[in-house]
């Protein structure tokens, strides 16, 4: 299982990158639209609808709700996607108790609209964007820091979880997740905002503030996570798809992204780091 992972990860790794540098903003949000619609695909079977009819109905009215969404305000959705992470957050640490309130099939339909969009917004809003405390660091550098900062989280997770994962994080939603396993990730998104604040010769202060608001995404990446066994579990499934051998679906892919992204950005503007 492992060099399979491994083997899907090192081509999809390169084709991501590809999209986020090399691609002009319209066809960078195309792409992205693309991988949206592909996680709608899969999370339209996590709200119980299976058809492909069905299934590929809910991914077309996601594509349609993202031309919705690129007229609305960054703010607004990124303070929507903040305020849903933090209902996320209660609903896992409640699971099963509270599942009453989101399992129908149309509440969670909607939820995967508050999910899936908002990193969308996010990543086509900060590509253009500048990082103020180091302005040569562009939207693009901005882009490669978050999903670093993610994969850093999950790589950490992985080998100190396979170490010392003895106590389980969350043993209702997701057996396989343990505290050695959180903490690990966290120290290495620590240690990657270290490294990052040397390379953009951070003050303390900066440095400090960085570590912060990674660490706080870091923490709300495993929600994201997290939300989505959840959603798996009250569903009767391991992954939300086959499509990417070793990883599951695309959701079991970018799950902590569709936390991390919106919660990150959104940091980065109430700091006005982002301009």
């Amino acid at each position: 299982m492992l060099k399979q992972r491994l083997i899907t990860g090192l081509i999809l790794a390169p084709i991501v990158l590809c999209g986020v540098f090399l691609l002009e903003q319209a066809y960078f949000a195309l792409f992205f639209g693309f991988v949206i619609a592909l996680a709608g695909w899969e999370w339209a079977n996590l709200s119980s609808y299976t058809s492909q009819v069905q299934r590929v109905f809910y991914a077309v009215v996601l594509c349609g709700l993202l031309y919705l969404v690129s007229t609305f305000s960054i703010e607004w959705v990124l303070l929507a996607s903040v305020i849903w992470w933090i209902i996320a957050t209660l609903f896992v640490l409640s699971f099963p108790d509270t599942k009453g309130i989101w399992a129908s099939k149309p509440v969670r339909c909607f939820i995967g609209v508050v999910v899936l969009l908002p990193m969308w917004k996010a990543l086509v809003f900060i590509r253009e964007a500048d990082l103020i405390p180091a302005s040569e660091w562009g939207g693009l550098w901005i882009i490669l820091y978050m999903l670093l900062m993610v994969w850093a989280a999950d790589i950490g997770a992985y080998f100190s979880g396979k170490a010392w994962g003895n106590a389980k994080l969350a043993p209702k939603v997701s057996p396989g997740k343990s505290w050695a396993g959180a903490w690990g990730g966290v120290v290495s998104t620590i240690i990657l905002a270290m490294v990052t604040a040397y390379l953009l010769e951070l003050s303390s202060v900066l440095t400090f503030i960085l570590i912060v608001i990674t660490v706080i995404t870091a923490a709300i990446s495993i929600i994201g996570d997290l939300t989505e066994s959840m959603f798996k579990r009250q569903r009767g499934i391991k992954d939300s798809s086959q499509l990417l051998p070793g990883h599951g679906g695309v959701l079991d892919r970018i799950d902590s992204l569709t936390a991390a992204v919106p919660v990150f950005v959104f940091l980065l503007l109430v700091l006005g780091w982002v301009a």
